[in-house]
């Protein structure tokens, strides 16, 4: 059976400025966050602040996004070679899967022990829990801006959103070390504790059903088949297009590969039909590694393999022809 395979695919550019003040920028965001979760923890521990405490696993969390932008801007950058054909992708997805099932523990935890401390209220250092608040405040301020400054995709401007997110429930641990300071209610240090759990629980779900959808090899988040099968089939020159598949390669890039049915017309005729199709995947769904297949003649699935209509009802068992995928 006849058939053109074309393919298109995008090299990881090299690192230029950009990326050196971005990796220099998130460099300084990572020791600031670890800092400050370890002065939390301790502080948490010495005012018997539970709020405190979820707050040191919250920046955790804080750490592990800055931590994965930061491999996500290393690897982009790193070639594939023969033996990871795709890259390094996957490694930082990986990552992210294990530690959120690891902070979706620690929230489990928190919340447990906040539920505890509301029937056997625990006395706290309001105080201490203030002054350790404000110094977040201006932390997650300084690095919210800084990555405002450097986020010119998608990764670094979620990390960002993060990070302002987390000045403002650092401010709540304030009001709270307030609230109790002023009033002598130290429910209010649990009743903060669960909300900040219940951050850290959603955002950690958010990630690990993010990553595993890319590990299993799903589509991309915002993507419909349907749509690109549409928008695809509505190029000029293509009858149809079949036995499609896309799937995330980490989280920013996809890939896609597909058979395209064409009139039987020479491939120096069909690399127009390539270039809109491309220009498609690439503008609308930001789809830049694709493998089409062109074919003249109507094709049926068998099996993962694409056989001939004509052919299927008179090829023995042993006689059919294909392509697998």
């Amino acid at each position: 059976m006849p058939d053109y395979n074309f393919h298109m695919h995008v090299h990881a550019a090299p690192a230029g400025p950009g990326a050196s003040r971005t990796q220099t920028v998130l460099r300084f965001s990572l020791v600031a966050t670890l800092a400050y979760v370890v002065v939390t923890f301790v502080a948490g521990l010495r005012a018997h602040s539970l709020a405190l405490l979820s707050e040191a696993g919250h920046n955790a969390s804080d750490f592990l996004a800055l931590l994965l932008s930061f491999a996500a801007v290393y690897f982009q950058s790193r070639p594939a070679d023969d033996s990871r054909t795709f890259g390094y992708q996957r490694a930082g997805v990986l990552a992210a899967f294990i530690n959120a099932s690891t902070l979706i523990l620690i929230a489990l935890w928190i919340g447990v022990e906040a539920i505890h401390r509301l029937s056997a209220p625990v006395a706290v250092q309001p105080r201490l829990m203030m002054t350790v608040a404000a110094a977040g405040v201006v932390m997650n301020g300084v690095i919210a801006a800084l990555l405002w400054g450097v986020a010119r995709d998608v990764n670094l401007r979620s990390a960002f959103i993060h990070m302002a997110g987390d000045t403002l429930s650092t401010a709540a641990v304030i009001a709270g070390g307030a609230g109790i300071l002023f009033t002598g209610q130290n429910w209010i240090d649990p009743v903060l504790s669960l909300i900040i759990a219940a951050l850290i629980l959603w955002s950690s779900i958010g990630i690990v059903r993010e990553t595993l959808n890319i590990l299993l090899e799903g589509m991309p988040r915002g993507v419909s088949l349907a749509e690109i099968r549409s928008e695809m089939e509505a190029v000029e020159g293509v009858c149809n297009v079949h036995d499609l598949h896309v799937w995330a390669l980490g989280s920013h890039s996809s890939a896609l590969a597909c058979h395209v049915t064409i009139a039987d017309i020479p491939p120096s005729e069909s690399a127009c039909i390539l270039v809109n199709l491309n220009h498609i995947l690439r503008d609308h769904f930001h789809i830049s590694h694709t493998t089409v297949q062109f074919e003249h003649i109507g094709c049926g699935e068998l099996v993962g393999c694409v056989v001939p209509i004509e052919e299927m009802a008179s090829a023995a068992p042993h006689s059919h022809h294909g392509h697998a995928h």
